[in-house]
């Protein structure tokens, strides 16, 4: 084949699920600002970074932030050596990296499962498709760009219809850079795949010395891709952050979490949630549950891939949600592969009605009901007092039409019906994010907070938070002097009595209207308050005296419960 044409037509294998997921991720993605607290905190260390001129040491809030490698603050630091300081190309780079996991996706399948193109055309719509994935992707955090240096070692370990050797210079490349982005995690992604690499790989079988001298030579590669940061981070973020560096922050999470430990049986029941909306797809796990002998080659690999890391995850003590979201290209491909095979053995299963989508589009129709019936349970009883539903409420009914209309998509017969079960998720999960914006957003929107902030630093005004701060004021107000953190009353008096004219951040659960009287700015944010107290205010209540009033009226920002009418 002459090589315009295979560009030809890899070009048309990605129409259209690429520009349509491209088209809804743009609109969710840019529905509103950055998310607190995992986008605005990358986005806090990537601008400190930059406005200390410290490339290689990540910051936040003016110290080293030894949780995460540099790969990502690099790639924004590029975009914004050109267009200058702002959330534009964070998100088009987030994005981007959700499209590129896609084409790798499908490049994978193509390796995986040459004899079966179908897998190679629905994969991507399925793993576009999926809720969580999608949601995730919209914060801006390391595991997308993660799972697509995962997708690139393995799709260089795979054998090809032209190769069955695999890529071990790719292979080392994409370990460097998975390293180089989330630390060591990336051996646990990759490395057990390929150790097991004889249980799968031609190739390997017959040349077990190549295979693994070869990968022994790739990961010390990949190693010191890693290394070339990591030494001279360690030496120039001091002894505190090297200890961070080099031991806390990997074995600490192994052993004996310091932070997310959860049960080994953590993901199990999170599985569903995970694989949603496929997950309430009938058809979907009758080929799983069919699933069995003859292990064919593709499905040998996608098993020695997704058993031992989903193993192993479950034994490392912390855990969090979206730890194995690289390993959902895998899942997405089995599940393909399952429903491949079913057809190929079960023809007369296409035409069962009982297999079809339709627990999916029920679920659309109790949603759509809901939604239609929230402006009359807002309105009585106790849940009137929920400002959340009385928020989601005002425009409820409107997309209570998108979802009826979904379920209704959902139960027409014939062929499509993955790309329909596909489409609609993806749609759904896009009104969801745009109700979540309409309503409920104000209560996330730290923007105006962080601009105040920003103006009292350039007075000299000191700014301290109660609690830990997770950098979530920094970027959005390019906060150039750091947060003073109170963790506990003693710190908190010390301080106090030092900067009498400072500023304190608060987040009470309530904020009467006695309390907003001596407050210099009130606002709900995620189900309580962000306040900021006057160091005198705090003195005075602490001392047991009777509050003066803030200098100024209060500047109280209504949240979503204001926003509606009473």
């Amino acid at each position: 084949m002459q090589p315009h044409y295979r560009l030809r037509e890899r070009l048309l294998a990605l129409w259209p699920w690429l520009p349509l997921w491209l088209l809804l991720a743009l609109l969710a993605i840019f529905a509103h600002g950055p998310m607190p607290m995992h986008s605005t905190r990358t986005l806090g260390v990537a601008w400190d970074m930059w406005q200390h001129g410290s490339w290689i040491v990540p910051m936040l809030n003016g110290v080293p932030y030894s949780d995460k490698a540099p790969l990502l603050y690099w790639l924004f630091f590029a975009g914004w050596a050109v267009g200058g300081v702002g959330d534009l190309w964070p998100r088009l780079l987030l994005v981007l990296i959700g499209a590129a996991q896609l084409v790798l996706v499908q490049a994978l399948a193509r390796r995986l499962f040459p004899q079966r193109p179908w897998i190679a055309r629905s994969a991507p719509w399925m793993l576009g498709a999926l809720t969580y994935a999608f949601l995730f992707d919209l914060q801006i955090l390391y595991d997308g760009l993660l799972a697509v240096w995962v997708l690139l070692a393995l799709l260089a370990l795979a054998p090809g219809l032209r190769r069955e050797a695999p890529r071990m210079g790719l292979f080392a490349l994409a370990l460097g850079l998975g390293l180089l982005t989330k630390g060591p995690v990336m051996l646990l992604h990759v490395g057990l795949v390929w150790l097991l690499g004889p249980l799968w790989q031609p190739w390997a079988r017959a040349h077990r010395v190549a295979w693994y001298g070869r990968g022994v030579l790739a990961v010390l590669a990949g190693t010191v891709i890693l290394l070339a940061w990591v030494l001279p981070a360690a030496w120039l973020g001091g002894p505190v952050y090297r200890e961070m560096l080099l031991f806390r922050q990997t074995a600490g999470r192994v052993v004996d979490a310091f932070a997310h430990a959860r049960p080994f049986w953590w993901y199990l029941p999170l599985l569903p949630l995970l694989l949603f909306p496929f997950s309430l797809w009938p058809r979907a796990w009758s080929a799983l549950v069919c699933l069995g002998r003859p292990f064919e080659p593709g499905q040998r690999f996608l098993l020695a891939w997704l058993l031992p890391v989903f193993v192993a995850f479950s034994l490392v003590s912390g855990k969090q949600a979206y730890y194995p979201l690289p390993e959902l290209g895998g899942l997405v491909l089995l599940l393909a592969f399952a429903l491949a095979r079913q057809r190929e053995r079960h023809p007369e299963r296409e035409r069962l009605a009982r297999l079809g989508p339709w627990p999916l589009a029920l679920f659309c129709l109790l949603l759509a009901l809901l939604l239609f019936a929230l402006p009359a349970l807002s309105a009585r009883g106790d849940l009137a007092h929920d400002y959340a539903l009385r928020a989601l409420a005002v425009h409820s009914a409107g997309f209570g039409v998108v979802f009826l209309v979904l379920a209704g998509a959902l139960l027409l017969r014939g062929r499509g019906e993955l790309r329909r079960i596909a489409v609609a998720g993806l749609l759904g999960v896009v009104a969801a994010n745009a109700l979540f914006t309409q309503t409920l957003w104000r209560d996330y929107d730290l923007r105006r907070i962080s601009r105040l902030l920003a103006q009292a630093q350039a007075r000299g005004t000191p700014v301290a938070n109660i609690g830990v701060y997770e950098g979530q004021y920094h970027f959005l107000g390019r906060l150039r002097q750091p947060v003073a953190e109170l963790l506990d009353g003693a710190k908190l008096g010390r301080w106090l009595a030092a900067h009498p004219q400072g500023w304190v951040l608060a987040y009470p659960d309530r904020l009467d209207a006695a309390a907003r009287l001596h407050a210099l700015y009130a606002q709900r944010f995620r189900g309580v308050w962000v306040v900021i107290w006057p160091a005198h205010v705090l003195a005075d209540v602490r001392a047991g005296r009777t509050p003066s009033p803030a200098s100024g009226p209060a500047l109280v920002v209504p949240g979503a419960a204001d926003a509606v009418p009473h």
